[in-house]
């Protein structure tokens, strides 16, 4: 006890501080979003989330060649921006979707980047739902055979890692399925198990141009309330053979994180959404915070809850040092 033990002692001076530190975050620990859309040469910036936009496939390939080359960052993730959308998502199915060629041109290019595909229909359907609408509410199994297809297609194209962040029941046993028996049983499932309906997606939506026509999401997203439901959502990802499961958003659950740390051996991803990264750019534009410093310590607090990997985008500038 004091004086003889004084715990500032191992706090004196940075290399002391460096030695005893428990968490590091590092830039193979992260994957950097993007948005990829019609055209060439767009680059079409995102107002409410500054230093992002949507890219055409040709920008994407560079943007994504200077990540690779200059951060250490060593992982994506791609959502799309159709040419066209329509009722069911179906759109996103086909070989000939924004996001297969995406990733069949990173392929092309031969860059050294681990690509994870997101799943799921509210870019792709004229509502901005996550699936197909029956009588004005989503139906959960017509959407999951939609998006078992949208999984096939995505690996066929050479993707790394499925992504499904849709929430329905089942649709990773239905993924799974459709990626054995398309010879593709070693991609792994990254699945948005617990994924809550959140006011921090705002300005993803206004970059996916995803925003549902009526009513919002809560009938298949999760209650911010609950965090049990939560574990009962993971588990049963795990039971139908999610490799990685996600918490998301990150920084208001980030009890949610340590709990599934605490009860499942599974490497656990958190999602350090748009809304949390526009408001410290909205912090830093007014000079209130040390932008960078805030970054690194949020990245920590997500780390230190729990999360084996962490989506963010911050990516890039974290890696930039």
């Amino acid at each position: 006890m004091y004086p003889v033990t004084r715990l500032r002692r191992l706090r004196r001076t940075p290399f002391l501080r460096e030695m005893v530190r428990e968490t590091e975050v590092k830039a193979a620990d992260l994957i950097m979003p993007y948005f990829v859309c019609p055209g060439s040469g767009v680059r079409n910036p995102i107002a409410s989330m500054p230093g992002n936009f949507q890219l055409s496939i040709d920008q994407l390939v560079e943007e994504v060649r200077d990540l690779v080359t200059n951060t250490g960052v060593r992982s994506i993730l791609l959502f799309g921006i159709p040419e066209e959308k329509d009722e069911t998502g179906e759109v996103a199915c086909s070989h000939h979707a924004i996001v297969p060629r995406a990733i069949k041109a990173l392929r092309e290019a031969k860059l050294e980047v681990l690509i994870v595909a997101d799943v799921c229909n509210c870019e792709y359907t004229t509502h901005g739902h996550c699936g197909t609408l029956v009588d004005g509410e989503v139906d959960n199994d017509l959407t999951v055979a939609t998006l078992a297809r949208q999984s096939q297609t995505l690996a066929e194209a050479g993707a790394d890692v499925i992504a499904p962040s849709d929430m329905m029941d089942g649709r990773v046993a239905a993924i799974r399925q459709a990626l054995d028996e398309g010879g593709f049983s070693q991609l792994p499932i990254m699945a948005y198990s617990a994924k809550f309906a959140s006011a921090f997606y705002g300005p993803f939506r206004d970059a996916a141009e995803s925003a549902p026509k009526f009513g919002d999401r809560s009938s298949y997203q999760m209650d911010p309330a609950n965090s049990n439901e939560a574990l009962r959502e993971v588990e049963q990802d795990i039971l139908e053979g999610a490799d990685m499961v996600m918490v998301k958003p990150a920084l208001s659950y980030l009890d949610v994180i340590r709990r599934v740390k605490d009860n499942f051996n599974i490497p656990i991803v958190a999602y350090n959404v748009s809304g949390e990264f526009s408001m410290v750019k909205a912090a830093a534009a007014n000079g209130w915070i040390d932008e960078q410093r805030m970054i690194r310590e949020i990245l920590t607090s997500i780390k230190r809850a729990g999360a084996d990997v962490i989506i963010t985008y911050h990516a890039r500038e974290f890696g930039l040092g």
